[in-house]
């Protein structure tokens, strides 16, 4: 039985990794500044059998205090939303790239077997298209001047047409969020620290995680969770662009299983891997399913037709990676998994603050 710590552990995805690691055996040590905006409205009770400390992870003394006699180590803690990095970019490249220097400077010369880092699915920028004629496109771009009468899909390199495919590990890195480009920045941290010190080190590009616990009132959590708190509070969702953009939507339990199999499994060792359902969706297509096992189909979702700074068209992810190296195999599919997450919505006294998201993006010229 290892003893492991997971930073960010009472947060949404960090309690459900707590929760698989205890029934797997394990001892946890849970390190968690508990901010307010991430949990004020998320339940934060994790099992008694975990050990909790309140710190931030830039403190350097906390954390060498949660390393104390830990094997394994699970780095969830993070600033979390593309539209507030862009304006918050202080407070997001010091919680992220920061906070995790301060970590891995106090694991040197401890007995760590192994560190899993969050990393995310936005370091792509854009996911995988391919040409025409087939050709897989390494690097696609949305023009900045794209609008609903120029369109809103990227070409390719000559300005021919392009056809969004799932997005593997190999598709090169094209940071277009600041938040992107400290997740970026955390991956690369933990696997040079890993190859320097001789430390099994795995960086899980996590796509969309949604499910029952995720924190409704921070409007930067996820779209998913921005459409239940909009629908709670019978408003349309807000959707950029047309709707019809792509994503990926994995269910929190799965992506729970990942990180104990990353900690596990040999063969994971000094690799990026994506975690995801390897389905995509539709934007609009969510809100709309949202919407009817929420029990107000009517309420059609709200399509802007502008453009967000930091966001990107399609991307969907190729999971075979995870399948081969950690026998990763998604059970929760988003179109079965609903139920759960709307139940949680409708219950827990959502508080909307999707208006105050845009006006804030609106005021420094981020919509456009």
């Amino acid at each position: 039985m290892a003893r492991i710590l997971v930073t960010g552990g009472c947060g949404f995805i960090g309690r459900h990794v707590v929760e698989e690691l205890l029934a797997h055996g394990n001892e946890v040590r849970i390190l968690d500044a508990l901010i307010a905006q991430v949990h004020q409205d998320a339940q934060t009770d994790v099992s008694e059998e975990a050990e909790i400390i309140r710190a931030d992870v830039r403190d350097g003394r906390a954390v060498r205090r949660a390393l104390e006699g830990v094997a394994k180590v699970v780095h969830l803690a993070a600033e979390v939303g593309v539209g507030q990095s862009m304006y918050e970019i202080s407070r997001y490249v010091g919680t992220n790239d920061l906070g995790t220097a301060v970590l891995l400077e106090a694991m040197i010369g401890l007995p760590i077997e192994r560190v899993v880092v969050a990393s995310s699915m936005s370091v792509y920028g854009e996911g995988r298209y391919v040409s025409e004629t087939g050709e897989r496109l390494e690097v696609v771009r949305c023009s900045r001047g794209r609008s609903v009468d120029l369109g809103w899909d990227p070409t390719g390199p000559n300005g021919g047409a392009v056809t969004p495919v799932p997005t593997d590990e190999a598709k090169p890195a094209d940071l277009q969020s600041i938040y992107a480009l400290t997740k970026f920045a955390q991956e690369r941290q933990v696997l040079i620290f890993g190859r320097t010190y001789g430390i099994d080190a795995v960086a899980l590009r996590l796509f969309n995680v949604f499910g029952a616990g995720q924190a409704l009132a921070n409007p930067y959590t996820g779209v998913l969770a921005n459409f239940a708190s909009r629908l709670a509070n019978r408003q349309p969702p807000i959707l950029f662009e047309d709707g019809r953009q792509r994503r990926d939507f994995v269910h929190v339990r799965d992506v729970a299983r990942a990180f104990r199999q990353a900690l596990e499994e040999p063969q994971a060792a000094g690799e990026a891997i994506n975690i995801g359902s390897g389905q995509s969706y539709s934007i609009e297509e969510v809100a709309r399913l949202l919407a009817r096992e929420m029990a107000v189909p009517h309420i059609a979702p709200e399509i802007t037709n502008k453009a967000r700074s930091g966001d990107i068209r399609n991307c969907f992810a190729d999971i075979s990676k995870a399948k081969r190296l950690l026998g990763f195999d998604p059970q929760h599919m988003l179109e079965r998994s609903l139920e759960d997450f709307a139940l949680w919505a409708r219950t827990s006294g959502a508080v909307d603050r999707g208006p105050e998201m845009r006006r804030q993006l609106e005021e420094r010229g981020l919509v456009s």
